[in-house]
C-alpha cells in the first residue's frame, strides 16, 4: 500500500488509518440513525409547531446518540473481558497439556527404561 505521495505505508499504519476510516464511517451511521429515529418519534407528535418539533428532534437524536456510545463502551468493556477470561482459560488448558504431555514422556521413559534393563 502506498500513501497519496507514493510513500510506502507500513502494514501498521495502514491498519490504524482502516480502523480509523471505520469509526468515523460508524459514527456517522450512528448519527444518521439518532436523527432518524427522533424523525419518526417527533412525526408522532403532529400538535408541536415546527420549533418544538426542531428542538425534540435534536434533544430526541442526542440523547439517543448518547444511549449508542454507552451501549459501544459496555459492549467493548465486556469483551474485553471476556477475552481476558478466555486468554486466562486457554493458558491454564495449555499449561495442564504441556503438564500431561511432560508426565506422559516421562512415564514412557521410564518404562523404556525399565524395558532396556529386563
Amino acid at each position: 500500500m502506498t500513501a497519496m505521495d507514493d510513500r510506502p505505508v507500513a502494514p501498521a499504519e495502514a491498519a490504524l488509518l482502516i480502523h480509523e476510516i471505520e469509526g468515523h464511517l460508524l459514527v456517522e451511521s450512528a448519527r444518521t440513525e439518532s436523527r432518524a429515529a427522533a424523525a419518526r418519534f417527533t412525526a408522532r407528535l403532529d400538535w408541536l409547531s415546527r420549533a418544538e418539533r426542531e428542538e425534540v428532534e435534536r434533544a430526541y437524536a442526542e440523547d439517543h446518540l448518547a444511549l449508542t456510545h454507552r451501549t459501544w463502551r459496555h459492549t467493548a468493556h465486556r469483551c474485553r473481558e471476556l477475552r481476558t477470561e478466555y486468554e486466562t482459560r486457554y493458558r491454564a488448558l495449555r499449561n495442564r497439556l504441556l503438564a500431561g504431555c511432560l508426565l506422559g514422556l516421562a512415564f514412557l521413559t521410564a518404562l523404556a527404561l525399565v524395558l532396556a534393563g529386563v
